[in-house]
């Protein structure tokens, strides 16, 4: 679930949020990075198993409707095509998602089934959802392509879910856009199978073992180093003075020159493109050139005076 360039987010947000507590055990910050990172799974499970429960409480509405005393004709024989819709029903069937979500304790919409009915009431009033509901037979690629439409357009940026969202846990807000981009991924990918089929996976939070130690080994490097990676750059500014340059350009620039020097598997515009990109959307909006003058300059001198070695996959 997690790429390269998220987990450079978090380790950089880690940092800075050390700085910020003047914290100086490792240990502590460490586990506080890993945890944010398990969070990601969370806030997956919790947006996946909204749409779920979104039809779910549909489903109860047109049943107790259905039971009125003075039900209508429409009450009585409602169309049942959103409850009815293939895909949520394979989601809401999923031993992989029930499975996950008893192993991560994950109860949230049953604790604040009010926003089930906020987001319910947004589906219904939805352009989307009023046009899939034009005819009464369900179609499983007609049926994916609306969930996948509900959640992009309905559901994803519904703002009293991100409110909610952002209350519950303030690290969600930059794993938001991460989490949906892979939800709308799977979504297209569902499949009509058979009962005893599941027909959802839940990924892994990291690719592979070597994901999980590179989180911990560029975290623990930059911070274990700070003081001589900043003097890396510090000599190759001398118009800035070290406490003019934003914190988190500084913490930018560390990143990556541990990665130039202390992990050799790594290339360097690899490091040098992820970090770009990462200046441009946390930082301010000149960060990006200032970031790409000091590091280009300093590439040229380590490869002057031998300094950048790389092997493996780090020589492309």
């Amino acid at each position: 679930m997690l790429n390269r360039r998220h987990i450079r987010v978090k380790v950089m947000q880690s940092i800075y949020a050390m700085h910020q507590n003047g914290s100086d055990s490792l240990d502590k910050e460490e586990r506080f990075l890993f945890q944010s990172i398990e969070n990601v799974q969370d806030l997956y499970l919790i947006m996946l198993s909204a749409l779920v429960e979104i039809r779910n409480s549909e489903e109860l509405f047109l049943e107790r409707s259905s039971k009125k005393h003075l039900a209508t004709a429409l009450e009585r024989n409602p169309n049942k095509k959103f409850v009815n819709n293939i895909v949520l029903k394979l989601l809401n069937d999923s031993n992989s998602l029930s499975i996950a979500m008893e192993d991560r304790k994950i109860t949230n919409w049953k604790n604040n089934d009010d926003y089930i009915l906020i987001l319910l009431d947004a589906v219904k009033s939805s352009k989307v959802y009023e046009k899939y509901m034009e005819t009464k037979e369900n179609n499983f690629f007609e049926d994916r392509d609306f969930v996948v439409d509900l959640f992009t357009e309905v559901v994803a940026p519904n703002e009293k879910l991100y409110e909610y969202l952002e209350d519950h846990k303030l690290t969600w807000v930059d794993d938001i856009p991460l989490v949906n981009t892979m939800i709308v991924k799977q979504l297209k990918q569902i499949k009509n199978v058979e009962e005893d089929v599941d027909a959802l996976y839940i990924p892994k939070l990291f690719k592979d073992i070597d994901d999980r130690e590179f989180v911990k080994s560029l975290f623990r490097k930059t911070v274990l180093n700070e003081s001589e990676l900043s003097q890396e750059f510090i000599d190759k500014t001398p118009n800035w003075d070290a406490e003019r340059i934003a914190e988190i350009d500084s913490i930018i620039l560390k990143m990556a020159i541990c990665e130039f020097l202390k992990f050799p598997s790594i290339p360097v515009k690899v490091t040098i493109n992820e970090y770009l990109e990462i200046a441009k959307e946390y930082s301010t909006p000149k960060s990006s050139i200032f970031i790409n003058g000091i590091l280009d300059n300093l590439i040229k001198d380590y490869q002057n005076t031998n300094k950048l070695v790389k092997t493996g996959r780090g020589l492309m």
